[in-house]
């Protein structure tokens, strides 16, 4: 038996491994791996410096405007404030998605413990091997591995049956991310897995998990706005309600893709399955519930990409699961053996093979995900942009941006001006769908003379572009209402002179 000293000593040694892997990723380049981390840390800054609920002037032609926002990631922005102290941001933001992607690993290595999974602490390591697509979205600082963090521990508590545990959770994270009805669909998943093995209904955790988000939903400091909002963000999500191009995270790999950086966890699904099929015991609730979390988490990845951070880990815990038995038969068998030591090697086979396994994986995929991560954009793009905005234009004047993506770095450079769109397309289109698709004629050089529309309809005094997009700049260099004020390698800043 397992004292709690030694359960605490083996937690930390193998949280300092999963840190020590993450940090070597992470590391590898001082950029920032995606857009949407400088975002986040600048607003967990903001609400260190200026309140929990600062008020949110930059998006005022979304649904995120001042009179509606909602903080959808409130708790990770809460987490993310100790970050905030580093003289650097975005030190602060790459040393939180290390620390917090660990942690997730951890809870997944917890869930094993708990299960009794043999050498769980060896499966637990291959998450470190299990897709370079995942160690690249685990070192994003994005809300994503507080996340995965919450669905292990759900997946744990459901089925330990600790009801109430479930409810304070769902609470939580209803606070703390937007994916919070993932924690329904394990309920609902859960439910069929004992129907199906044990042949009754378990409806309780049905019941608390959606009595701990309903709560969460009505005891939250940005209600009723939250509930608007996950109304008008989410179904079009879940419907494909809107045409609107929401970056490349919402579209599909292709199969060369998918082989390429998941083929370690495409292998344990598969292994998982071979499992079964070696067995004559009957298929247990644990592995008949990773089972179907397995297939729901691939048909949403075969829908989009960015469901490539769920996918593998809970494909690995399907593959623990199902390859437990085997490991249990063997380990008895080495225990009880008074042969010769040839046999007790063979005996200790699968051992070795799984850790085979998990080296070579980790192998493979640890170089290819701090390649990845070494190619990200360069951490000070629109910085100089930026600055020439903040000193040179009135406070609260609002930017036309061409590309509602570059949206992240220029709020984190600059927060005396207002942004026109960010975050997701769909914010705006969702406020006003005429107004979006006017704006996507402009930036895409569709509309002749645009700097009156641009001043009277948009109200922007003044226009931010990248440099690829060719077609509007051609546009804006014949308009003689657009005159250039700045120009580096990375952008061009026009002023409206037909200002409002």
């Amino acid at each position: 038996m397992q004292t709690r000293r030694q359960f605490l000593q083996r937690s930390l040694g193998l949280f300092l491994l999963f840190l020590l892997g993450m940090v070597f990723i992470q590391f590898v380049t001082p950029d920032m791996p995606d857009n949407d981390g400088f975002y986040h840390i600048k607003l967990a800054w903001l609400m260190r410096t200026e309140g929990l609920k600062p008020d949110f002037p930059w998006l005022p032609l979304s649904i995120l405007n001042q009179q509606e926002y909602y903080d959808h990631h409130f708790l990770y922005h809460v987490a993310l404030i100790p970050f905030t102290y580093f003289e650097d941001l975005r030190v602060g933001a790459k040393w939180s998605a290390a620390l917090f992607s660990s942690l997730a690993f951890l809870a997944v290595w917890y869930l094993f413990h708990r299960q009794r999974v043999p050498y769980a602490w060896l499966w637990s390591l291959a998450l470190l091997g299990i897709s370079d697509a995942f160690l690249y979205r685990m070192s994003v600082t994005r809300a994503q591995s507080l996340s995965l963090a919450a669905l292990a521990l759900a997946f744990a508590w459901l089925l330990e049956r600790k009801y109430k545990r479930l409810a304070a959770l769902s609470f939580v994270y209803v606070w703390l991310y937007d994916a919070f009805p993932l924690a329904i669909a394990f309920a609902a998943l859960y439910l069929i897995a004992v129907a199906v093995v044990e042949r009754h209904l378990e409806y309780k955790p049905l019941l608390f998990i959606g009595g701990g988000i309903l709560l969460g939903m009505i005891v939250n400091p940005y209600f009723p706005d939250n509930v608007i909002f996950s109304w008008h963000h989410m179904l079009p999500k879940l419907t494909d309600a809107t045409s609107v191009r929401v970056g490349n995270e919402w579209f599909p790999y292709d199969t060369k893709q998918i082989l390429e950086n998941s083929f370690p966890s495409l292998a344990a699904f598969v292994g998982g399955i071979f499992a079964l099929g070696l067995t004559d015991r009957k298929m247990d609730v644990r592995t008949a519930f990773a089972l179907l979390v397995s297939l729901l988490f691939g048909l949403m990845l075969f829908q989009a990409r960015r469901f490539v951070e769920y996918f593998p880990p809970f494909a690995l815990v399907f593959a623990a699961f199902a390859w437990a038995p085997f490991f249990i038969d063997f380990r008895f068998a080495s225990a009880v053996s008074t042969d010769s030591p040839l046999k007790r090697i063979l005996t200790s086979a699968p051992a070795l093979l799984l850790s085979a396994a998990v080296a070579l994986s980790i192998a493979r995929s640890v170089p290819r995900a701090r390649e990845a991560v070494d190619n990200s954009k360069p951490y000070n793009l629109y910085a100089g942009a930026s600055h020439w905005l903040e000193e040179n234009t009135p406070a609260g004047s609002r930017i036309f941006q061409t590309d509602w993506d570059d949206f992240p770095r220029l709020f984190y450079y600059n927060t005396r001006n207002t942004y026109l769109i960010g975050l997701d397309p769909t914010y705006m289109q969702l406020y006003d769908p005429d107004l979006y698709d006017l704006w996507t004629l402009i930036t895409q050089g569709e509309v002749d003379q645009p700097s009156r529309i641009i001043a009277e309809t948009f109200g922007s005094q003044y226009v931010h572009t990248d440099l690829n997009h060719g077609r509007f700049i051609r546009v804006a260099g014949k308009d003689p209402g657009l005159r250039e004020v700045y120009r580096d390698d990375q952008a061009i800043l026009y002023e409206v002179l037909a200002a409002p």
